[in-house]
């Protein structure tokens, strides 16, 4: 699970659209980056085109307005994330299994990488509804988040009478969770420290139970 699922998905591209797909990935991760610390509706393409370091034409040569650039962001996201479903052990629990990628997600947002999850009142919200790649993707992890929690509940590590979208969106919610940033800003707790707490709280809560 330590690799970069998104650096390594194709290996049969010519030399030119190896140089695409590398501008592209590092224009994605500008994007990541400002979709961290600032959200959608603040960030420009202006901004995406100087922390990249090219002319902004050129990143509209890519992507054809900022709703395009946001959502191959979060698409890229999700395929990440399925990457790391999918390199998650089967021998694990359920439980287990939605921890190792609540893991993964705190991490990324402790390293300023996560974009924060597109709001309800955010301008983008319906253009990523509208994105058939992105609704895929979407479509692919829910299903599968959907069975660990269901299996989780069925075994008693999950409390059979929650909803399973509350439990589906406060997985979603720890990837952004602003207690990450308030206990990293505080300095007394190291990340992995923090990623732990959070894992804690979420899915033992603090009423003192082990």
């Amino acid at each position: 699970m330590s690799a970069n699922p998104s650096a390594i998905r194709s290996n049969k591209l010519s030399f030119k659209q190896q140089q695409l797909k590398f501008r592209e990935n590092a224009i994605l991760d500008a994007v990541n980056k400002l979709l961290a610390q600032k959200g959608f509706d603040l960030m420009t393409m202006d901004e995406v085109a100087a922390d990249v370091g090219i002319a902004k034409a050129s990143l509209y040569k890519h992507f054809e307005s900022k709703e395009a650039l946001a959502a191959a962001s979060m698409t890229r996201l999700l395929e990440d994330a399925l990457s790391v479903v999918e390199g998650i052990s089967t021998k694990l629990s359920a439980i287990d299994k939605l921890k190792a990628l609540v893991r993964w997600g705190i991490k990324l947002h402790l390293g300023g990488t996560m974009p924060l999850l597109p709001s309800t009142r955010s301008s983008i919200q319906q253009s990523l509804l509208t994105n058939a790649l992105y609704m895929a993707r979407l479509s692919a992890l829910t299903e599968k988040l959907g069975e660990w929690i269901t299996e989780a509940q069925l075994s008693g590590n999950l409390t059979p009478s929650l909803p399973g979208e509350v439990i589906l969106y406060t997985i979603f919610a720890r990837s952004c969770d602003p207690v990450a940033d308030f206990l990293k800003l505080g300095g007394a707790f190291s990340d992995e420290d923090i990623v732990e707490l959070l894992i804690h709280t979420t899915f033992q809560g603090m009423t003192g139970r082990s």
